[in-house]
């Protein structure tokens, strides 16, 4: 008696690259929430703080997102 195995090629490549979209997605958010917390720390400092840490506040926007825009 002969036996056959039927193997059926599920799509998954879609299903993963969306996946892997929202994944990249949801990251990308955390870290503009991450950002946007250190500019409201940062804008809540006095200019004395400011000024230990060697900022100004028209610095603020550089030193948080220097990395990711040309600014």
């Amino acid at each position: 008696m002969a036996s056959t195995t039927e193997t059926t090629t599920f799509a998954a490549a879609p299903f993963t690259n969306f996946v892997q979209g929202l994944v990249r997605f949801a990251e990308r958010l955390g870290d503009r929430q991450g950002r946007r917390a250190q500019v409201e720390a940062l804008y809540a400092k006095s200019d004395a703080e400011l000024a230990d840490i060697g900022l100004t506040r028209d610095q603020i926007a550089r030193r948080v997102f220097g990395d990711l825009y040309y600014i």
